[in-house]
């Protein structure tokens, strides 16, 4: 079974680390990243702190994921520093890159026209958004005014999105699709829950263990709730990889192991 493509996420933003704004791009991004199969390792929320991104980024960069995914600070505001720290942890200067110039203008011009926003053109502010890391393409916002960012360097695939979640979602679903398709191979994920009679997860551990140990290709994992609050838990098994055939059989003959195991136990069980 192939290697899942291994993915880090940035979540950027000082809104994001005061309370003031809720992080659900961590969690969609999650879900996508896992139906196409990959498989997100790190996910670190960052405060709009230069040197700070650029050192996570550049520490990233020697674990060598196959792709950073960031969200946040593409604007056009001072606090906006998302491309110059990552160029900085990638060890390069900053170009104003003519393309993405040019889409920051069509954008203002586009939102003008409609009565969106009182101006278009561009001015400082804006044409700072087409400042790229040098080598680094940018990714048209179908939502939004600023590119997303794509950069190759020698082992890792950066991935700059804006922090709007709509805009990260139209870039990622539409302007990335290509490289996505390319990249993840075909690979998909496959899940299957069941509710056990039992709301106890240390009288069950043995079997999960157990199960857990002979099964490494399979993710299982009982999600526990609060006690008193059910008397029932539901545990899930989880299977990624690129030939749909393949884990359909590596996941059933777990969940075989797993209900044979808990009935042994006594504990009742079925799917959810």
């Amino acid at each position: 079974m192939s290697v899942p493509v291994s993915v880090e996420l940035f979540i950027i933003g000082n809104e994001i680390l005061i309370g003031e704004i809720q992080d659900t791009n961590t969690n969609w991004l999650c879900k996508q990243l896992n139906l196409l199969g990959g498989q997100v390792v790190r996910a670190t929320m960052l405060r709009d702190t230069s040197h700070v991104i650029a050192a996570e980024i550049h520490a990233a960069l020697l674990r060598a994921p196959d792709v950073i995914i960031t969200s946040g600070g593409l604007g056009p505001t001072a606090d906006d520093l998302t491309l110059a720290a990552v160029a900085q942890g990638a060890g390069l200067e900053t170009r104003l890159h003519e393309q993405a110039r040019e889409m920051v203008k069509e954008r203002y011009d586009d939102m003008a026209a409609q009565g969106i926003l009182a101006q278009g053109g561009l001015n400082p502010p804006r044409e700072k958004m087409a400042w790229l890391p040098e080598g680094a393409s940018p990714l048209y916002n179908p939502v939004g005014t600023a590119p997303g960012v794509f950069l190759q360097t020698a082992k890792t695939a950066i991935i700059c999105l804006p922090g709007v979640p709509s805009e990260l979602k139209g870039i990622f679903s539409i302007s990335l699709q290509q490289y996505l398709q390319e990249t993840f191979r075909g690979g998909t994920s496959i899940a299957h829950t069941i509710t056990v009679e039992c709301n106890d997860e240390s009288i069950m551990e043995p079997v999960l263990s157990r199960v857990t140990s002979d099964h490494p290709e399979i993710y299982i994992k009982s999600l526990a709730t609060t006690l008193g609050e059910s008397p029932e838990i539901d545990i899930t098994l989880t299977a990624v990889g690129s030939e749909q055939e393949t884990l359909n059989t590596m996941l059933q003959t777990a969940l075989h192991d797993l209900q044979t195991g808990l009935t042994t136990l006594g504990i009742r069980h079925r799917n959810k």
